[in-house]
C-alpha cells in the first residue's frame, strides 16, 4: 500500500511533465493484457466490446448457484452463491455490482469471485445484473441495484444471511454503483450496509483531475470515460445538476457511511479521483483502507494469476475477512 501522496506525485510527474507516458510505467506483467486489446472506436466498437461476455470459467462444485428475480417493472436478475457448509448459523453476506464502464457488463462477471469467497469466508454472495447506458440511464441502474440489495435485505431468512453482515462491492462503474447504493442506504434507512469494498471505482464525472486528464491511459482512456459517463448520466451530463448518488466524487457530506476498503492502480485515470474519495471518507470518521498499486492500470483484476493481481486478492480477503468475522 502506497501512501496517496506519493503515488500521485508519482503520475503527474510521468504525465504533465511529459517525459514518461502511462503505459511506459506499466508492470511488465500487464503489457500482454493491455497488447491484447484492440483499438476501439468510440461509442458503437466500445459498446459492442463491454457487451461481449468473456468465455466462461470452470466454476466450483463447493458452491451453489440460483437465479431470482426481483418483481417489478422490470424486474430485477440475481444470482445467488452460497458455500456448500455444514456449518449453522447465520452467515454475512456480500452484495455485488459489475463494471463495465455503466455500459457493459453483466453479473457473471463475479462467478469466479464467490467461488473462491464463498467457500473461504462462509458468506453468501448476490449478484445483480443491472439496466445498461445509454438504454437507461441514470437513475434507472441505480435503482435496479438498491431494489436487488433491499430484495436481499428481506429475504435474508431464505439464504440464513445475518442482516447485519450485508455488504456492497463492486469494481470500476460497479465501485461507483456500490459507493452510491452505500449513500442511499443511509439516507432512506430502509437497509443498513455493513461495510463496502470499492475497486477502481468510477466515481466523478467532471474529469477535473490530473490523472483523469492523462493522454494515452491504458484500457480505460478519458475518451472512453467521458463516453460512459455521458452515456449514464444522459442530460445531466456536462450540467451543474447532477446529484450526489450518480457522480459520489461530488458528495460533500460522506458522514454516516460503512468502513470502506478502497483500491486503484497508479496507472489508472481515476486514481486522483479514488485517493481523494478515501480520505475524505476518512476526514468525517468513516475507516477507509486505501490501497494503491504500483504499475497497476485500469483493470488490471482481469490480467490473471500474476503478482499485483494476487496482491490484491489477498488485501480484498484479509480486509473483508476482518468485516465479517468481528
Amino acid at each position: 500500500m502506497l501512501s496517496a501522496n506519493v503515488t500521485t506525485a508519482t503520475v503527474e510527474a510521468a504525465g504533465l511533465g511529459g517525459v514518461v507516458r502511462p503505459v511506459d510505467l506499466l508492470h511488465p506483467e500487464l503489457m500482454p493484457m493491455v497488447e491484447a486489446r484492440p483499438p476501439l472506436s468510440v461509442p458503437d466498437e466500445l459498446v459492442a466490446a463491454l457487451r461481449t461476455a468473456p468465455p466462461a470459467p470452470a466454476l466450483s462444485d463447493r458452491v451453489d448457484r440460483s437465479e431470482h428475480l426481483v418483481p417489478g417493472d422490470p424486474s430485477v436478475p440475481l444470482r445467488v452463491h452460497a458455500p456448500k457448509s455444514d456449518a449453522v448459523g447465520l452467515r454475512p453476506c456480500l452484495f455485488s455490482i459489475h463494471g463495465g464502464g455503466y455500459i457493459g457488463g453483466s453479473y457473471g462477471a463475479y462467478d469466479a469471485l464467490f467461488d473462491r469467497l464463498s467457500p473461504l469466508l462462509g458468506l453468501v454472495g448476490v449478484s445483480v445484473d443491472y439496466r445498461l447506458a445509454p438504454e437507461t440511464s441514470y437513475p434507472g441502474p441505480l435503482e435496479d441495484c438498491y431494489r436487488g440489495l433491499l430484495w436481499t435485505f428481506e429475504h435474508a431468512d431464505d439464504f440464513g444471511v445475518d442482516r447485519k453482515k450485508i455488504g456492497v462491492l463492486g469494481g470500476s462503474a460497479g465501485g461507483g454503483l456500490a459507493a452510491a447504493v452505500a449513500m442511499l442506504s443511509r439516507d432512506r434507512g430502509e437497509v443498513a450496509v455493513a461495510f463496502q469494498v470499492l475497486n477502481s471505482p468510477m466515481l466523478d464525472d467532471r474529469q477535473a483531475t490530473p490523472s483523469s486528464q492523462l493522454d494515452g491511459l491504458p484500457v480505460w482512456s478519458r475518451e472512453f470515460n467521458a463516453f460512459g459517463w455521458r452515456s449514464y448520466l444522459g442530460p445531466l451530463y456536462g450540467t451543474g445538476e447532477v446529484p450526489d448518488t450518480a457522480a459520489p466524487g461530488r458528495a460533500t457530506d460522506l458522514s454516516g457511511l460503512p468502513p470502506a476498503l478502497v483500491t486503484v492502480g497508479a496507472v489508472d485515470g481515476f486514481l486522483d479521483e479514488v485517493v481523494d474519495y478515501a480520505l475524505r471518507l476518512n476526514h468525517v470518521g468513516v475507516p477507509a483502507e486505501l490501497h494503491v498499486y504500483p504499475g497497476a492500470c485500469h483493470g488490471f483484476q482481469l490480467a490473471g494469476d500474476g503478482e499485483i493481481n494476487r496482491q490484491h486478492n489477498r488485501d480484498v480477503e484479509e480486509w473483508l475477512a476482518r468485516q465479517v468475522r468481528s
